[in-house]
């Protein structure tokens, strides 16, 4: 009965050996690639390049859609100090992220890049890219990242490989549009004013030296001309809202009071608010409507805020109701 039993086990163990195709089973270098391939074809990228600055091993494929200067400077090095916007998009289209206007921004040193943002898509797979292949301030790309070099056989993100825009699954490739921008300060003036040209807002000034440099601002009502004027070191009491480029609202005064839907108004010292808003508001009274676009510089900076990502610009609407200056 032993020997039987040792003989079935033995014939199983044969046929199961038989049936491995460890010969032609695609190892991660096949399979990421046959996904791009088959990608770059559904979506008709004829001009996918293939990546070859390490003898064809990285396995990305990209098109430069716009380059950017390359006389008389050297290309991006990993110490260097990079700012850059991007879309993300896994191949399966669970995880997409196309937040441009606030979180899907990077400013800092390119070997930095995997450390990552607010949002998920900051990759060795796009680190290396953008060394390798961006290279230059002020040039814009379509990357196409393959799984090894992205988030393996893991993925990222929270719950369910199912769940979308909170997960990214396993040997996931990932479709980015990269813009390494040449200048802060002149993208936030084109984001700025195509937000303009889109809301059909009109009567702006554009402040062009000292402090505010780059602020647009409207007083759309005045003030009462009576009573304290605004300073630095002035309270004041105002409704406001303030919002993304998007048009999407990030702060009010009902999120501030948690009173929607009453006349609680929110209370500021006028020195303690961004740069932005104080010198939209300096020199203003009661009464005073005034909306502004504040330039990422003016706002929260390179170091963003809660919710808020790097260098992103800002729009805000203040109406003063009270001003008290010591």
């Amino acid at each position: 009965m032993k020997q039987t039993i040792f003989t079935l086990l033995l014939i199983t163990s044969i046929g199961l050996i038989s049936c491995r195709k460890t010969s032609t089973d695609p190892n991660i270098n096949q399979y990421d690639d046959t996904q791009i391939q088959n990608y770059i074809k559904a979506n008709g990228l004829t001009n996918m390049k293939r990546d070859t600055s390490h003898g064809d091993t990285s396995g990305i494929y990209y098109e430069i859609l716009s380059q950017g200067s390359t006389a008389g400077v050297k290309p991006l090095d990993y110490p260097d100090s990079v700012t850059f916007v991007l879309t993300v998009k896994t191949f399966d289209g669970k995880y997409i992220n196309q937040d441009t206007l606030n979180l899907a921004h990077f400013d800092g040193l390119l070997g930095y890049v995997t450390s990552g943002s607010s949002i998920m898509g900051f990759t060795k797979g796009l680190q290396s890219a953008i060394h390798d292949l961006v290279k230059y301030r002020g040039t814009r790309a379509r990357i196409l990242v393959p799984s090894r070099v992205a988030y393996g056989v893991n993925g990222a993100g929270s719950g369910s490989s199912s769940n979308v825009n909170n997960r990214i699954a396993g040997n996931q490739c990932i479709d980015y549009y990269v813009n390494v921008l040449s200048s802060e300060p002149v993208y936030d003036d084109y984001l700025i004013n195509e937000y303009m040209k889109k809301n059909g807002l009109t009567g702006y000034t554009h402040v062009t030296s000292g402090r505010a440099n780059g602020l647009y601002y409207k007083v759309t009502t005045p003030g009462s001309g009576t009573g304290d004027v605004m300073e630095d070191v002035s309270n004041f009491t105002s409704n406001y809202t303030g919002k993304w480029l998007n048009g999407a609202t990030f702060a009010s005064t009902a999120t501030d009071t948690e009173t929607a839907g009453t006349t609680t108004l929110s209370s500021f010292t006028l020195g303690q608010l961004i740069v932005g808003v104080q010198e939209g508001l300096r020199g203003q009274t009661a009464g005073a409507a005034v909306s502004m676009l504040i330039p990422s510089r003016l706002a929260y900076g390179r170091g963003g805020n809660t919710g808020i990502g790097p260098n992103t610009c800002l729009y805000y609407d203040f109406t003063v109701a009270t001003v008290t200056t010591p």
